[in-house]
């Protein structure tokens, strides 16, 4: 597999063939995500909550961004590598959005960033697309601002909630976005906005029709116990497996199981340790 670019995910979606893309915080699941052949990983500010346990996103900062994005870039030569734009960095300003922007790049060495909102963050994507730096855009549901949003619900829905929402992958699109995530929004108006933009559309309880699909990693491998969302696939149980691999080691501990022969080092005679008591 060569190394993913943002003009091969735009051929991937104009002939047709789908796109795949999950988390990575991590340098060995980053490897695995390689070795699988997925196109995008994202580092995402869900590291907050998938593997720091907190109840939400908005506390994660730029330099738990780039702690998380370092070993995910060295684990994952492949796969386009996104990083996530953390609450706060890149609302103040346009400034202060390429300045971190620009750290992302330079200090996490990831390939494109991501933002999350719409027409209100339009300009701010197209100043930080001039700079040189390719922007991921997020629509629908965003877990960043949930709060205003009313909670963790589909958005959307009825016809002027679902022109705003197409109205904001437009903006993106028109300012210089790349590709832009869909959020929990309704499958049919997920299906419209893919038809509508010339830029590959990644869903994530977006239904069927987008370009492609992102789970969470600890999500779709079942280590994520707290709550599952309705558009989550669980494709494994690891927590269980996990679980059941340490019962085993604690239990072959006390019956003296474990360590076998084999695991253990020779080197000092019978002789030699008598000469020691």
């Amino acid at each position: 597999m060569a190394k993913m670019t943002t003009q091969k995910l735009k051929e991937m979606k104009d002939q047709g063939i789908k796109i795949s893309m999950t988390t990575a915080y991590d340098y060995p699941t980053a490897y695995l995500v390689d070795k699988a052949g997925i196109e995008i990983i994202l580092v995402g500010d869900s590291l907050m909550m998938a593997v720091l346990g907190d109840d939400s996103t908005v506390a994660c900062t730029m330099e738990q961004m780039i702690h998380h994005i370092k070993p995910v870039v060295l684990g994952a030569p492949n796969p386009l590598i996104v990083g996530d734009m953390p609450f706060g960095s890149y609302n103040v300003s346009k400034e202060q959005a390429i300045v971190n922007a620009t750290r992302l790049m330079k200090e996490g060495r990831c390939d494109v960033i991501k933002l999350e909102g719409g027409k209100e963050v339009a300009d701010t994507v197209k100043a930080i697309v001039d700079a040189g730096i390719p922007v991921m855009g997020h629509i629908g549901l965003t877990p960043q601002t949930v709060s205003k949003l009313g909670g963790f619900k589909v958005q959307g829905k009825g016809e002027e909630a679902a022109r705003g929402v197409l109205e904001d992958a437009l903006a993106l699109q028109e300012a210089g976005a790349w590709g832009i995530v869909l959020e929990c929004v309704p499958e049919m108006l997920a299906k419209l906005i893919t038809e509508k933009l010339e830029i590959p559309t990644i869903g994530i309880g977006g239904g069927r029709y987008c370009d492609g699909q992102v789970l969470v990693f600890h999500d779709m491998m079942g280590l994520f116990e707290k709550f599952t969302p309705k558009f989550v696939k669980q494709y494994r149980n690891l927590a269980d497996e996990m679980v059941s691999a340490l019962s085993t080691f604690k239990e072959e501990i006390r019956t003296g199981a474990f360590p076998e022969e084999k695991h253990v080092f020779g080197g000092v005679g019978e002789e030699e340790l008598k000469r020691l008591y």
